[in-house]
């Protein structure tokens, strides 16, 4: 049965030697993990910024932790320390030796003092508290992992969110600078207002981020890992998205600006051609009125009055480079432009109806009298006399359409007795004869 001290077995040489050897490397590794992280950047950053919020919390508990790690670690590297020197007295170990070494590495051997000791949780008033080197160990290496989280978190997010803002931030700029020249401007266009916005929350947005960095990460779910997540960019998103529209709608004004000339010509153009479209139906009203008997004549509107003082408009907005003013107001020019012209078409029409009516009767008795000399019937008494009394009528002012309609009728059913008794000139068909005057 081997020896045994309050800590267990007495260690032989063999096992404080492998003993000595891990807790040497597990030292160099400790070192270089609280090197690393003494010069981590994020930790620099965290020591000399101004921190507010969650941030401001959470580093002033990790600043305690990180002095503690180092309080810890000399307590550590001081009982390795001691037990190699204890194991360099001689080449072979006495049994006192063995067992002070034994009692070091194994037992509670580690004092740590003051606000240490209560962190391992000394009762309160005691000046210090024994712990063994690997209670010490576990100890380090949660105060390592969540004084990490902090420092690589924060770094995280200054690392990605400032720069990023400040770029959407000079984005911004040059899209009010371009607002501005189309005329965009908060209290005048909507988009103006939204780049006002835009301008606040990036401005706060950018003063939290820096002083409030551990707001804005979002922990990976299910990670324990020191540092596991990701920096939130939900509002920064937003605002990108937000600025996107307005570039957008600012891209459209600058198409307005870019065509506003050629589609205010154009609408000057088609609001002449109404213009000229209603003269033309007055004049034509007149005409009627003298040449027509008897025949209501739709009244002709006047011109669109209304409609050039709304294109005036247009031209000041473009003179003073009111693009945001005159992209809708060309918007509904146009299709009030179109309407107009429409409208005036259709009143020409109207008016001159009864023209185009005595024109087809006109043409109807010219063709019934070809068709009949073509029959050899151009000198039928009651033909000449029905014609000349139609054609009278026709070529009169003003013209009795309802009377000059019933003799061209009585013109025609003449004829068709006539062609139906008079034997066929010479080359002409019967399919010819079945044809009407507008053959």
């Amino acid at each position: 049965m081997a020896d045994t001290d309050p800590s267990g077995p007495v260690m032989d040489r063999d096992e404080v030697d492998r003993a000595l050897a891990r807790l040497g490397a597990e030292h160099e590794a400790i070192e270089t993990s609280l090197l690393a992280l003494q010069d981590h950047a994020g930790r620099r950053l965290l020591e000399g910024a101004r921190l507010t919020g969650v941030t401001a919390e959470r580093w002033a508990v990790t600043e305690a932790s990180i002095t503690l790690l180092w309080t810890y670690f000399d307590a550590y590297a001081g009982a390795l320390r001691r037990a190699r020197d204890i194991r360099s007295r001689r080449r072979w170990s006495s049994r006192e030796d063995l067992v002070e070494l034994t009692e070091l590495l194994r037992g509670d051997a580690v004092t740590v003092a003051g606000g240490a000791a209560a962190a391992l949780g000394a009762a309160p008033g005691r000046l210090g508290e024994r712990c063994s080197l690997a209670a010490l160990v576990d100890r380090m290496n949660e105060l390592y992992a969540s004084s990490l989280d902090v420092v690589v978190a924060a770094d995280a997010v200054w690392s990605a969110l400032p720069a990023r803002i400040d770029l959407l931030a000079a984005e911004l700029q040059r899209t009010g600078r371009l607002a501005h020249s189309v005329g965009v401007r908060p209290g005048e266009h909507p988009a103006g207002d939204d780049l006002e916005r835009i301008t606040r929350t990036l401005t706060k947005l950018r003063e939290q981020v820096v002083s409030d960095p551990l707001a804005y990460w979002k922990r990976a779910e299910g990670s324990s890992a020191p540092g596991g997540g990701r920096p939130d960019t939900t509002v920064y998103d937003r605002e990108a998205r937000a600025l996107e529209d307005v570039r957008r709608e600012i891209d459209a004004v600058l198409t307005v600006r870019q065509d506003a000339e050629k589609r205010i010509v154009r609408l000057r153009d088609v609001l002449s051609r109404a213009d000229r479209t209603l003269a033309e139906a007055r004049t034509a009203r007149g005409e009627v009125l003298a040449k027509i008997a008897a025949t209501e004549v739709p009244v002709v509107g006047g011109p669109p009055t209304a409609l050039q003082e709304q294109l005036s408009t247009a031209a000041e907005y473009r003179r003073h480079a009111q693009w945001h003013r005159l992209s809708p107001l060309l918007e509904s020019l146009e299709q009030k432009a179109e309407d107009e012209l429409l409208r005036a078409r259709e009143s020409l029409t109207a008016v001159t109806a009864p023209l185009a009516v005595r024109a087809e009767l006109r043409g109807r008795l010219d063709a019934y009298r070809a068709k009949v000399a073509r029959h050899g019937l151009a000198e039928d008494p009651l033909l000449v006399e029905r014609y000349e009394k139609a054609r009278r009528m026709l070529w009169s002012a003003p013209c009795d359409l309802r009377a000059a309609g019933r003799a061209v009728l009585r013109y025609q059913q003449a004829a068709a007795e006539a062609l139906g008794t008079a034997p066929r000139v010479p080359g002409q068909g019967v399919p010819d004869d079945r044809r009407g005057p507008g053959a």
